[in-house]
């Protein structure tokens, strides 16, 4: 058991530390208000090489693993959690659903080098608005004709929507089978019938794009059909195990970015004609947020080193994307609570992470979710 990082982690934790410094928190609030997302920063992700980290080179990747790309949505996300989870969705939910696919080697050179590479954003569409965390809700229907596919239906929460040149999209093949027909198809921007819908109102998150997704006649050819009918819903609960790893490293940011603005406060206010950490109440409840960002790093790695090790990875995912959520929300309200009335403004950014930090205990499953994947495995 080895709990350092080699030289190229590293390296590549700096790299993101440097490039978040420097080019993603100057405009962060300014983000944050107007709801606009800078699709330069996840250029610059690409060029870096950061979207692909996980990938083999010849599908655009940098050949490296999930523990890297992993340390580099934490830095992001300490800083600009809007930014974490659409480099995530692009690499662990659009990249996934494609990589841990049936997708031929010919499907792979094709649809992930213009996302891991070539700056285009990628999306994952499964959610709709009858079926969220109970996938046997989906309505969205591929119906075979000739040599293609025309899809009918709509998907909602769909991170990067309004932006992404290319969808990984689960659809029903078979009225009678349900989920145990569900096919994924690669629907291309401009395909004819496929629009995006209304951009979604975000608590937190602000300038991450969140939208619909419609589908009306949407032809589409049989090659991009990712993944055949009946495979399609165990390839969305292995892309969305992946998802998990991405969203808890996110968490995990927003509560190291929140805890380390609150130490830096606690060092500086003075209060009662002292500095605020002199206060041993304050100084005891960071210590036990340390503690609790100190578990949840722990863990958010070693579900990373599973994946990486090619070992069963869906419990300590699930554990990872639990405990890291749970623990933002409490840091950031924490956090927010010892910087008093300056903690609710937005020049002192908790009150924005706080707000990020609620829907990591939401998307790619529910706390609650990853309660019953858990819970599964402990009667057996």
């Amino acid at each position: 058991m080895n709990f350092e990082l080699n030289e190229q982690q590293l390296s590549i934790q700096k790299m993101a530390r440097d490039f978040t410094e420097k080019k993603v928190a100057p405009k962060v609030l300014e983000r944050d208000e107007t709801r606009e997302y800078d699709v330069n920063l996840y250029k610059d992700l690409c060029d870096m090489g950061f979207i692909g980290l996980p990938y083999a080179k010849e599908y655009g990747g940098q050949g490296l693993g999930y523990m890297e790309y992993a340390l580099a949505v934490e830095e992001i996300s300490k800083v600009d959690p809007s930014l974490g989870v659409s480099f995530s969705v692009a690499t662990s939910l659009y990249g996934g659903s494609l990589y841990f696919s049936e997708a031929t080697d010919e499907q792979l050179k094709r649809f992930m080098p213009p996302v891991l590479r070539d700056g285009h954003l990628g999306s994952f569409g499964l959610t709709e608005p009858t079926a969220g965390s109970d996938v046997s809700g989906m309505l969205t229907f591929a119906q075979r004709d000739g040599d293609e596919y025309i899809i009918n239906g709509s998907k909602c929460f769909i991170t990067n929507g309004p932006l992404s040149d290319y969808f990984c999209v689960y659809a029903l093949t078979d009225h009678e089978l349900g989920p145990k027909s569900i096919a994924t198809f690669v629907v291309e921007r401009n395909t004819p019938g496929f629009t995006i819908g209304a951009r979604h109102n975000t608590m937190g998150i602000r300038s991450a794009m969140v939208s619909e997704l419609h589908f009306t006649d949407v032809r589409v050819p049989v090659a991009n059909m990712i993944t055949p009918p009946g495979k399609g819903f165990v390839a969305a609960m292995k892309t969305l195990d992946g998802g998990r790893i991405g969203i808890a490293s996110q968490a995990l940011g927003i509560a190291e970015g929140a805890f380390e603005i609150a130490r830096k406060y606690l060092m500086q206010r003075e209060q009662f004609k002292k500095p605020l950490y002199k206060n041993q109440h304050l100084a005891f409840r960071m210590v036990d947020l340390a503690n609790e960002i100190e578990m949840a790093k722990y863990m958010v790695y070693k579900a990373a080193c599973d994946k990486d090790e090619h070992k069963p990875f869906s419990a300590s995912a699930a554990k990872a994307k639990l405990i890291a959520a749970e623990t933002a929300m409490h840091v950031t309200t924490d956090a927010v609570q010892m910087l008093g009335g300056n903690g609710f403004m937005k020049e002192y950014h908790v009150e924005r992470l706080m707000r990020d930090a609620k829907i990591t205990q939401i998307y790619e499953g529910t706390s609650e979710i990853q309660k019953i994947v858990l819970s599964k495995g402990l009667f057996v």
